[in-house]
């Protein structure tokens, strides 16, 4: 994947454990990306945007879905951040640092996930799965 600086392979995201991240966004990226996968195919794609709006989408055989926006940006630059992603069979939970959830259906439909990526807008500081 172009412009992916970080991965995370084999590390299974199953039903019922929730993946906490913390990093910092580097000064002056429009964006940066974070992707829990399976193959090529993208179940969470989770783009922070820094004009005020964090999207979610997936990507399946090659077609992107209908993205899911939520308004505002919690993410401050060179500012600490951390994040949950709880995964139910029916939903990726997002936890954001200011508190607001988002409920992400589990489109590919899959009782795990073991692939995750993130671009080079982001320090990851931590990465954990319980």
């Amino acid at each position: 994947m172009a412009g992916t600086d970080m991965w995370v392979k084999n590390r299974p995201l199953k039903v019922g454990h929730t993946l906490t991240i913390s990093g910092i966004p580097k000064t002056g990226v429009q964006r940066f990306v974070v992707n829990i996968s399976s193959g090529v195919d993208h179940a969470l794609h989770m783009s922070v945007q820094f004009h005020g709006a964090v999207i979610y989408n997936s990507y399946q055989g090659g077609v992107w879905g209908d993205e899911v926006r939520h308004g505002g940006c919690p993410f401050k630059y060179d500012k600490l951040f951390k994040f949950t992603v709880t995964l139910t069979r029916e939903e990726f939970l997002v936890v954001l640092s200011d508190g607001s959830e988002v409920h992400f259906p589990n489109r590919l439909g899959a009782s795990e996930y073991k692939d995750f990526s993130f671009d080079e807008g982001v320090l990851i500081r931590s990465f954990e799965i319980n």
